[in-house]
């Protein structure tokens, strides 16, 4: 890459001492480390403007013998001056922002390993996939969640969303999913386990300094729990979007018959939670989601219409169906999503005899 402004300060210097006496193509010198910054450091871009100073010199010398750096070549060599210095402390100021740029992508995604783990590819007789696609460009993790905990004979997951956005949001989501993290495994009903979130998040909205916020925040969110030896999901919809089961390309939304208010508003609403069940075979895939997928717009303001879409799909690989679905959905939207949006893709294997 260097080489380009290099010829380029060649070619001025040799087609400007051979043009006639009222060309003057030094000026143009000013374009070498204006290229070598765009794609160099510092270091680099200070030689080229060096450099450009010296072939603006040597146009000097060979153009005016009479009249060795004329009033107009001096400002011309001042001005290289001034350009290059400017260019190499923006050359500066951009790397040490790239610095930080880098030091706050790692942390952010160390934030990400930390709150919101990767689900295990395998857990115990399903083969599980997730994605979590953040609206903002730089940001790894918002307020959407997702987790999965092993019991000694089915396995647990809660997907959510919590209202707001910013830092407050991902707080909140950490301190749902320790609490979901510290109790699923315990051995202990649907609904227990359930009643005891809402508790941990009413606590955290009442803390003092925060009261204000009660009713004002809380979690959407569907906690499942899928047995091993049988084919039967319980299910407690707090809220939240439901799930997708995908039978031999066909989908079915599988509606809360009585869904309960979102986490956090217990102590306003005074629940009592019902279990829904249903089937999820060997075979079947399991799509669960949060809200910015199915509220994700189209140029026309159109929703994404998930249900449909997914319809007909034939892939049996969780990866390769969020995969899909990843594509699909970017194109409904152009590209960019106006809301977080998390997806778990979950297939029933069969069960070691």
């Amino acid at each position: 890459m260097v080489a380009i402004p290099i010829a380029l300060m060649v070619a001025v210097v040799v087609i400007d001492v051979l043009a006639p006496p009222d060309i003057h193509l030094g000026p143009l010198l000013v374009a070498a480390p204006a290229i070598t910054a765009s794609f160099a450091g510092p270091w680099l871009t200070g030689l080229v403007a060096a450099l450009a100073v010296v072939a603006q010199a040597v146009i000097a010398v060979l153009r005016d013998r009479d009249e060795l750096f004329s009033a107009n070549h001096q400002a011309q060599i001042g001005a290289l001056v001034l350009v290059g210095s400017s260019l190499v402390i923006f050359c500066v100021l951009r790397e040490r922002h790239a610095r930080e740029l880098t030091q706050v992508r790692y942390v952010s995604e160390t934030a990400q390993r930390v709150v919101l783990r990767p689900l295990p590819k395998h857990i115990g007789p399903l083969r599980i996939a997730s994605l979590y696609l953040a609206a903002e460009a730089e940001a790894q993790i918002g307020g959407d969640l997702y987790a999965a905990v092993r019991t000694s004979s089915s396995t647990r997951l809660i997907v959510g969303d919590v209202r707001g956005k910013g830092m407050t949001s991902v707080g909140d989501a950490a301190l749902l999913l320790g609490a979901f993290r510290a109790a699923a495994h315990r051995q202990a009903t649907l609904v227990e386990l359930v009643t005891y979130l809402d508790g941990s998040v009413c606590w955290n909205l009442a803390e003092p300094g925060e009261t204000g916020q009660t009713g004002e925040s809380f979690i959407t969110a569907a906690i499942l729990d899928i047995l091993d030896q049988d084919s039967r999901v319980d299910m407690i919809d707090c809220g939240h979007p439901p799930p997708i089961v995908l039978r031999n390309g066909r989908a079915t939304t599988i509606d809360a018959y009585q869904p309960a208010p979102p986490l956090g508003l217990g102590e306003l609403a005074h629940p009592c939670y019902h279990v829904d069940a249903f089937k999820f075979e060997v075979g079947d895939l399991l799509l669960l989601y949060t809200d910015g997928v199915i509220e994700a717009r189209d140029s026309t303001g159109a929703f994404y219409p998930l249900t449909e879409r997914v319809t007909g799909w034939t892939e049996s690989n969780p990866d390769a169906f969020l995969h899909h679905l990843r594509r699909d959905l970017l194109d409904h939207v152009g590209g960019r999503l106006g809301d977080d949006a998390a997806m778990i893709a979950i297939k029933r294997q069969p069960t070691p005899t």
